[in-house]
């Protein structure tokens, strides 16, 4: 049987989370600012799942907002991460599953369904849509974030050729050499932009409202960034477009919503149709 065709980019990703600290790498204003304009109450009481749970990061943050449930599926070992990190908290009213998030159908539909920083890794990022809209019962809703092509110049003209170098070489090297000197100048790039005025004309600056987000981490979370950058073999950037042409093609969604975020990504969701 042949392997799902995103399998070497799951296996990349794997090798990323299995080999960070516990808990999450995630503060919870992070997981709060990435689920926006849903917010915790939005997922209280209600069954929830998770598309590409990664190590469980943001499902961490989740299990404190009172789901009814939570699914998390992701295709690579990840997994194993994902339920030591779930394990560490009280909750019990979880299941992490591995498994090819495109084609997954749970045995029942979710009131919550969102796919975070996913979708622009998939050889086919429409069918990780597909997937979410599918799983999302009626009157539901579903939300993703992805890499936009706007705003992403900087990324896509210098970082691009290099990963694609880099998603060959061994993780460790990947991650404790490449990273960790790449981004040593976009650290000091961020951190003195966090502390001078906030002038206008700075605003056209690369990567200058990211900068300013993400200023507010330790140099480890730049490096755990640039990694996830580097260590992947497939990256696309999606546009504004795209996610309408998307919206387009489904007649069984309202109320959606595309938001940039930060300057360089789009965050997107809706609700399925009663």
């Amino acid at each position: 049987m042949s392997l799902p065709v995103d399998q070497k980019t799951a296996d990349a990703f794997a090798e990323s989370w299995n080999h960070l600290p516990e808990g999450s790498v995630y503060t919870h204003a992070q997981a709060l600012d990435w689920f926006e304009p849903l917010t915790p109450a939005d997922f209280s009481g209600k069954d929830v799942l998770e598309l590409g749970c990664g190590n469980a990061s943001l499902l961490y943050h989740v299990m404190s907002w009172n789901p009814a449930h939570a699914v998390g599926v992701d295709l690579g070992s990840s997994v194993r991460s994902a339920e030591k990190n779930l394990g560490l908290q009280s909750y019990k009213n979880w299941k992490i599953i591995q498994g090819d998030l495109t084609t997954y159908r749970g045995s029942t539909q979710y009131d919550i369904v969102y796919c975070i920083g996913v979708l622009h890794h998939l050889k086919q990022p429409y069918k990780g849509f597909e997937s979410l809209v599918e799983n999302t019962k009626s009157g539901g809703k579903f939300h993703a974030w992805v890499y936009a092509h706007e705003g992403n110049w900087v990324i896509r003209n210098i970082l691009d050729p290099i990963r694609f170098v880099a998603s060959r070489l061994p993780w460790w090297f990947t991650k404790h050499v490449l990273a960790t000197v790449l981004v040593f100048p976009y650290y000091l790039y961020a951190k003195i932009l966090n502390c001078v005025p906030r002038w206008k004309s700075l605003k056209a600056l690369p990567l200058y409202e990211y900068a300013l987000w993400i200023a507010q981490r330790e140099f480890a979370f730049f490096r755990h960034v640039a990694f996830d950058q580097l260590v992947t073999p497939q990256t696309a950037y999606i546009k504004k477009s795209d996610i309408e042409a998307w919206f387009e093609k489904r007649q069984d969604i309202k109320d959606t919503y595309i938001i940039m975020r930060n300057g360089n990504s789009w965050k997107f969701g809706g609700t399925k149709q009663l």
